[in-house]
């Protein structure tokens, strides 16, 4: 790599890796880590007959439509999407390829398709035709920017895996055909943001390709953002689920009731509500395999099913497939089980033991069951529990910048079969986020092609939609970021400021009392003259934390201004822990909230991010190879027989 990220990648025993910073002019060395796709549970197909227009209900939910409306679709703007491959043959993404339609850095080709089954590498793929159809589906799916153009590059092969190697030069080969925007729906677990992949999506952005990446799918704790969703400036995405409604639930047999009955998934909530009538057979099926149904008469009754081996989702579709107007999954182990929107049948889960008691009433002869499902409130946009928090390490910022819909998203897949083409897929994760604030960022380049990649990460976090729990309580913006991107508003908006979110770092005891000064920059965009003001305030107004900003300013059209930012911190006034605080700047036609974060005290984050046991040549000898980011004054091992369980008294050498 020679044109924006000066390096090589290089193959050599392990033991030599500490000669390479002896050679003059090497400045650092990373591991050549793999990195795969971030998708979380199972995938849903969805055949040409199922399709469903009302399916797409993210894009209509963020408003693609409305931008639509305003004559924004994405055209002449380049999107490369970074992945597992396109399938560029697929009826809905065949007119947003041209003759070039991009490279393959798994087979060193210019045919990034995705993998087709019968590799003998690995499994099939259709991870990167799905971020694909989110950007710019023009047919069953419409995306979000349905006239861009796409180019796509294959950095991750069979399984869906890849190498440090291929992301990088994916991404400056994208850079040299001249994309607009970049999409990379992938990561590792490497909460650095020094690490090669998101030093690369900096430049990139610095050379004026607008990056979105995917924030991870580790959460919900904090610290959980891998590289290169850690970049300082690339745009970062958080998933979230769409509003949905919320059913309590009750469920007798005869005079027996079980009180762990909730509510798991459904179709509709016409169907849902269909339990309400009446009494239902219910019929134990065991796990719900296919051939658990095969002489058992199921037909408009409900099918009890045990947690385990099969996913949620192919249970409720075997449980449909027979016939069943619903279902019953009870747990396998003690605990909760999730939730599990969409599913195919209506389905109500239970408890280990709730589960084993109406097995016993089915053995016994109460073999009916009734229902009691009431609505109980509408659940608006929440953050899904998978996706990964910030802050990143080192420079304390917070991730993710923004978050979009990346729950039950429908899109496009290859079928791999010239003769049915449409395939579609349901699929969830941060990778089905970040295609929708790509698409978004085309919009805004196609609005303004002169838009620098600071405009379109403003005014996509500034005019972001704050996200509250079921319960009504704010998100940290370490799990939102600034919230949920808004089409229409981020393509009209006044005035943006840069960055969209800040951190003023550490302060410690050890210091005293510290000062620090920052900036921001404000950016008026509109056609009139725009006075601002400006407030700074850290959430419950702590004593220790002094903040203050220079006097209002007046801009021009087409002028920016800086904003300096003074801020006095004493910690001994101060818990150890982070606080966050927002920077609002308002004009007479906007409101900014800005987020921002300090912390006091030695941050809580894993003080080691990754730990590996190499065998060595000498027998019952081990190199351990652990990641301690921050450095450590001690580093110990507490290490059990496998077998036994017993604590082994061990020799262990840490070099210095």
């Amino acid at each position: 790599m020679d044109t924006f990220f000066s390096g090589f990648s290089i193959e050599l025993p392990e033991n030599e890796i500490p000669q390479l910073l002896t050679i003059d002019g090497i400045k650092a060395v990373y591991p050549d880590v793999e990195y795969e796709t971030g998708t979380v549970g199972e995938e849903i197909p969805i055949t040409e007959e199922e399709f469903s227009p009302h399916m797409l209900d993210s894009g209509p939910f963020i408003g693609n439509e409305d931008a639509f409306d305003l004559g924004f679709t994405g055209d002449g703007v380049t999107v490369a999407v970074i992945d597992t491959g396109v399938d560029y043959t697929h009826p809905d993404l065949a007119s947003s390829f041209g003759s070039y339609k991009g490279y393959d850095f798994v087979d060193n080709d210019e045919d990034p398709q995705e993998t087709p089954p019968g590799d003998p590498r690995g499994n099939q793929t259709n991870h990167g035709t799905h971020v694909a159809g989110t950007v710019a589906g023009n047919g069953l799916v419409t995306g979000i920017a349905p006239d861009a153009d796409l180019l796509a590059y294959r950095v991750l092969g069979p399984g869906g895996s890849g190498t440090t190697a291929n992301v990088i030069a994916g991404i400056e080969r994208a850079v040299l055909d001249g994309a607009d925007i970049m999409n990379l729906s992938l990561g590792n677990t490497l909460n650095d943001p020094d690490f090669a992949t998101s030093i690369a999506l900096d430049q990139a952005m610095a050379d004026g390709v607008v990056a979105v990446t995917s924030n991870g799918n580790s959460g919900p704790n904090n610290w959980t953002v891998g590289s290169p969703g850690t970049s300082r400036d690339a745009i970062s995405v958080g998933a979230t689920q769409l509003p949905f409604p919320e059913y309590s639930a009750a469920l007798s047999s005869g005079s027996a009731s079980f009180d762990s009955a909730e509510v798991m998934g459904f179709p509709s909530e016409l169907e849902l509500l269909r339990l309400n009538d009446g009494d239902f057979e219910v019929v134990d099926v065991g796990i719900g395999a296919p051939e658990d149904f095969e002489d058992v008469d199921v037909e408009g009754k409900i099918a009890l099913m045990v947690r385990g081996d099969l996913p949620f989702v192919e249970k409720a579709d075997n449980a449909e497939a027979a016939g069943a107007t619903g279902a019953i999954i009870f747990n396998n182990v003690a605990g909760e089980q999730p939730d599990v929107p969409g599913l195919s049948v209506p389905t109500i889960k239970l408890s280990l033991e709730d589960g084993q008691q109406l097995q016993s009433q089915i053995t016994q002869g109460n073999n009916t069951v009734s229902f009691d499902l009431d609505f109980e409130r509408e659940v608006g946009e929440t953050v899904a529990d998978f996706s990964s928090r910030g802050p990143v390490m080192n420079t304390w910022m917070i991730k993710p910048d923004v978050s979009a819909p990346g729950v039950a998203i429908v899109s496009t897949v290859p079928t791999h079969d010239s003769s049915n083409p449409h395939g579609y897929s349901s699929m969830q994760g941060t990778s089905m986020a970040s295609p929708h604030v790509a698409g978004a960022a085309a919009l805004l380049l196609e609005a303004d092609p002169n838009a620098s990649v600071d405009h379109v990460r403003s005014a996509l976090m500034n005019t972001a939609e704050s996200l509250y729990d079921a319960d009504g309580n704010a998100y940290p913006f370490n799990t939102q970021g600034t919230g949920s991107i808004r089409l229409v508003e981020a393509l009209t908006v006044d005035s943006t400021v840069s960055p969209g979110s800040h951190s003023f770092g550490i302060f410690t005891e050890e210091d005293g009392i510290q000062t620090k000064r920052s900036s921001f920059t404000i950016n008026n965009v509109s056609d009139q003259r725009q006075a601002y003001g400006f407030d700074i305030e850290f959430h419950g107004n702590p004593s220790g934390i002094t903040a203050m900003s220079s006097s209002d300013i007046a801009l021009q059209p087409g002028d920016s201004g800086e904003v300096r930012l003074n801020i006095q911190v004493n910690p001994d006034l101060l818990e150890q822990d982070y606080y966050e605080g927002t920077i609002t700047v308002q004009s007479l036609t906007d409101t900014i909230e800005v987020p921002t974060i300090l912390f006091v005290g030695e941050p809580d984050y894993p003080r080691i991010t990754s730990l590996n046991v190499l065998e060595t040549d000498e027998i019952n000898e081990f190199d351990v190879v652990a990641n301690v980011p921050r450095g450590a004054e001690e580093l110990g091992f507490w290490v059990y027989d496998a077998q036994t369980g017993e604590y082994l008294v061990l020799q262990i050498r840490i070099p210095t």
